[in-house]
């Protein structure tokens, strides 16, 4: 590391410290030529390949634009599109790798969506998994309702729906008096 003030070309490390969220590290370092101390933050760099075969830099705000559009018209908060890109990003962190697909990072995306908002979930898989047809959705619906289990709404609100077999309740009918009672 060059020294900023008097551009030499080395440095000593006199502390290291991890940042509260732990995606980058604060080094102090002193230059053995002018003993003068400066700061530098070290962050591990994520790339994305995109279909086209360009790099660009991962970007936690694309990924939120993109589930925005699938939640349009859902009960969906800024705050839990935000919780969703920092949780997607982590993950995409955690796999240890510098350069991911664009499929790798729709993959991530799925899943935090999946527990979001089922309806936005169904939005966002037609558009990556390129549903074709009707029986892609219906595959889709069905296997979010075995993962849910068989009293699951798949419409998101996260609230059980009773379907039994008949469909009908039994409410008890009122008979009026009669004189001769």
């Amino acid at each position: 590391m060059h020294c900023p003030f008097c551009r030499h070309p080395d440095s000593r490390v006199v502390d290291s410290r991890t940042t509260d969220d732990g995606t980058s590290i604060r080094r102090r370092r002193q230059c053995p030529d002018c003993s003068r101390r400066f700061t530098t933050v070290e962050t591990c760099s994520l790339m994305v390949i995109k279909r086209s075969g360009v790099t660009e830099p991962f970007s936690r705000t694309k990924v939120i634009n993109g589930v925005r559009k699938a939640c349009q018209g859902r009960p969906v908060t800024e705050d839990a599109l935000a919780q969703l890109g920092q949780r997607v990003e982590e993950a995409l962190r955690a796999t240890g790798s510098a350069e991911l697909t664009t499929h790798d990072v729709g993959l991530a995306i799925l899943g935090p969506l999946r527990e979001l908002d089922l309806v936005a979930y169904l939005r966002f898989a037609s558009v990556y998994r390129a549903f074709d047809s009707l029986e892609d959705f219906d595959a889709a619906i069905a296997e979010l309702r075995e993962q849910r289990g068989p009293t699951a709404d798949v419409g998101g609100e996260g609230r059980a729906v009773d379907r039994g077999t008949s469909g009908a309740a039994e409410v008890p009918v009122p008979v009026p008096a009669t004189a001769a009672d």
